[in-house]
């Protein structure tokens, strides 16, 4: 039987190979705490990337970084003041419900009749409401447990929603910094491109980029339209709770529901207190428009300026979101974009991915 050899080099080889994997996953783990912030800044600072060129270029590219802290608090300062702003609206609401109640002065008028003849979901919220009219306390210890349920999940995602925003305040101020390094950062993403596809990280990098900043222009942007459109419409009829279901429909279009989830029960209430049919009428079709408003922004904004299908980024932001939560919601798309790339060139008979370019 011949004796084996084990050639040192080969040694050599796997032992840097098992120091590698040991030293690459230790990293991941002292990283993750941070990971999902600092995929948040990197996501910011490419969709603001461009806004921050023209800010410094009205400063002439001078004080660079005085003009990046600036452009930082007004950013925070957006995103800060209508919170804190929100924030105390619901603590004081809750406080003087809850105080009502307990004094027993909270009186919940009497539905209007045409709630009734409400398609679907007519006859149930006007029994509901009629109950809580007549007996609030005893409509809510007959239903508890649904009250209860509402009202718990309504405050958990309260609570996650701030605790989104405090993740969007840190993120934003390390997007400056990255935003600030963009040039370096740009060379080195370059770089690393090149050594996952030889001579196209140039074009892989433009494309990541490309794709995230569609995403904000075709979901985020257009479900900021739409809530903008419903705001202004539910204050004008005077919709009580106007915010509230605005915020609603900016939720749903954002998550790729149809926004008319939202509108329905703001039709609903509009429906007991609008003083005629024709104001209720318009108003209905005013909250339809813009809840179909999406199917003619998007195909103006998501995709635009790309070789990747409109369709291929949807699919990749709702099946990202559904994944991997909201951060998937610009994931995805990056990796089906990449995906349906390397597709293209393999159907097309172009050169292999892994081979240099000549």
């Amino acid at each position: 039987m011949k004796e084996i050899k084990y050639s040192g080099n080969v040694i050599d080889l796997y032992l840097r190979i098992i120091l590698l994997s040991i030293l690459l996953l230790m990293s991941y783990f002292i990283v993750k705490p941070f990971l999902i912030m600092i995929i948040w800044s990197a996501i910011l600072g490419i969709a603001l990337y461009p806004f921050y060129l023209k800010v410094i270029g009205w400063f002439g590219g001078k004080k660079k970084g005085l003009v990046t802290t600036l452009f930082i608090i007004i950013l925070l300062t957006l995103i800060l003041v209508p919170t804190v702003k929100l924030t105390g609206s619901v603590i004081e609401t809750t406080k003087q419900y809850t105080s009502d109640f307990r004094a027993g002065k909270i009186n919940i008028p009497v539905p209007n009749e045409k709630l009734n003849e409400f398609p679907l979901i007519g006859k149930k919220i006007y029994k509901a409401w009629t109950g809580a009219s007549k007996d609030l306390e005893e409509f809510i210890k007959y239903n508890k447990e649904t009250v209860a349920s509402v009202l718990g999940s309504f405050f958990n995602k309260f609570t996650g929603m701030m605790g989104s925003v405090l993740l969007a305040l840190v993120s934003l101020i390390i997007a400056g910094a990255f935003m600030s390094s963009a040039d370096s950062i740009s060379r080195n993403a370059v770089k690393f491109g090149n050594k996952l596809v030889p001579g196209e990280g140039k074009e892989l990098i433009t494309m990541v980029t490309s794709t995230v900043r569609s995403v904000v222009k075709g979901i985020l942007a257009v479900a900021l339209i739409q809530s903008i459109l419903a705001y202004i419409g539910f204050a004008i009829a005077g919709l009580p709770g106007a915010a509230f279901f605005a915020f609603l429909v900016m939720v749903m279009a954002i998550i790729q529901l149809p926004p008319i989830i939202a509108m329905i029960p703001a039709i609903a209430i509009y429906a007991s207190i609008a003083d005629s049919n024709t104001a209720l009428v318009i108003f209905t079709v005013y909250s339809i428009i813009v809840a179909t408003s999406d199917n003619l922004l998007k195909p103006l904004l998501l995709g635009k300026g790309l070789q990747t299908p409109m369709l291929v980024i949807l699919i990749g932001a709702i099946g990202g979101m559904i994944f991997m939560g909201m951060i998937g919601l610009f994931i995805g798309p990056v990796i089906l974009a990449i995906v349906y790339q390397m597709y293209i060139e393999w159907v097309n008979g172009k050169r292999n991915i892994t081979e240099p370019s000549k």
